[in-house]
């Protein structure tokens, strides 16, 4: 039996082939902060933060007892099913005397499954980056969307959305990190542009995007990179990239042979370690960007998207197309122009 929070939250049985999913948000806030706590109590206050945040109702407690009820009937399995087996086994949600705990048991959860996947793959990216990679492919292939999606409004399911979020974005770097040092420099480009611009503040992705494009011989874009990257720190924080991105803008600039293709390592260092809260590292007080630098930072952001998702339907084009050949018995496929 898995719990599932890697998305909205829901419950698999594959021995008696169930698919539980809670009906409502209040449902799975409550599956959702006792799986967080799983084997440990949560008490009553902190349920109700969980199922209302801060406007719950009058009568907060009685309310419930009755999502605990019907949660506990919806974990006995559909409609009563498997009747045999129910009187046997132990309910999964224990009440104490002050709130209540989901029991241990048999079960696993697809953050658990996604964590161990993720170390795995860290201990062995320096020596086989190919396994790593779809080691860490597979780990995120697990999410479904935000973590807890939906059932976040209060302090434990949060806490561990975030916490969660984290260590996603993490294995994403850890993942094109392992494709660049197995030379797939040429597939990752555009995955990585929509990420720089989904997650601006994030330094890696920009780092391995520079990487990449060095990579594939486009030294001009990797140093436009450099500059977006730039423009929305001083632009957002007042703040300089740091001096792992600024120490790779300057190999690119003079051809470092560590960055060639066939190196299997990076100029930026080890894999990154366990993931641990993140600390704000200090900051060095720049010039606030002129109304130009601000005017124009958004529309190259939006020419990075565009260019990230032409570059993603050109490589399916290149698929289908020798797909396309492959059906027609080696004929060559029919030449597309934009």
């Amino acid at each position: 039996m898995q719990f599932r929070i890697l998305g909205l939250v829901e419950v698999r049985d594959e021995e008696a082939g169930l698919h539980l999913l809670p009906t409502g948000a209040k449902q799975r806030a409550l599956l959702g902060a006792l799986v967080v706590r799983a084997g440990h109590h949560v008490s009553v206050p902190q349920l109700i933060d969980e199922l209302w945040g801060e406007e719950p109702p009058v009568n907060a407690e009685n309310a419930l007892q009755v999502h605990v009820a019907r949660l506990r009937r919806l974990l006995s399995g559909p409609e009563g099913g498997r009747e045999a087996d129910r009187g046997a086994r132990q309910p999964w949600i224990v009440t104490t005397s002050r709130g209540y705990t989901l029991r241990q048991g048999p079960v696993e959860t697809d953050a658990a499954c996604f964590q161990q996947l993720t170390d795995t793959a860290r201990r062995i990216l320096h020596e086989d980056p190919g396994r790593a990679g779809e080691l860490l492919r597979r780990a995120l292939s697990l999410w479904r969307g935000p973590a807890l999606e939906g059932s976040v409004l209060g302090g434990i399911c949060a806490g561990r959305a975030a916490q969660l979020e984290e260590h996603r974005l993490t294995a994403l770097e850890m993942m094109y990190d392992a494709y660049l040092r197995t030379g797939r420099h040429g597939e990752i480009t555009g995955e990585l542009m929509v990420l720089t611009t989904d997650h601006p503040m994030r330094e890696r992705f920009y780092d391995l995007l520079m990487v990449a494009f060095y990579r594939c011989g486009r030294q001009a874009e990797a140093l436009r990179v450099y500059e977006r990257a730039r423009h929305r720190m001083v632009h957002d924080l007042g703040v300089e990239p740091g001096p792992a991105l600024r120490r790779l803008m300057q190999a690119i600039l003079q051809h470092d042979p560590a960055l060639g293709p066939e190196a299997r390592s990076l100029p930026s260092g080890p894999p990154p370690p366990a993931p641990a809260p993140a600390l704000v590292p200090p900051l060095t007080a720049v010039p606030a960007p002129a109304a130009g630098e601000a005017a124009v930072l958004p529309l190259m952001e939006e020419i990075a998207r565009l260019q990230g998702r032409i570059e993603r339907l050109q490589q399916e084009q290149h698929q289908l197309l020798c797909r396309f050949e492959e059906l027609m018995g080696g004929t060559p496929a029919p030449r597309v122009t934009a």
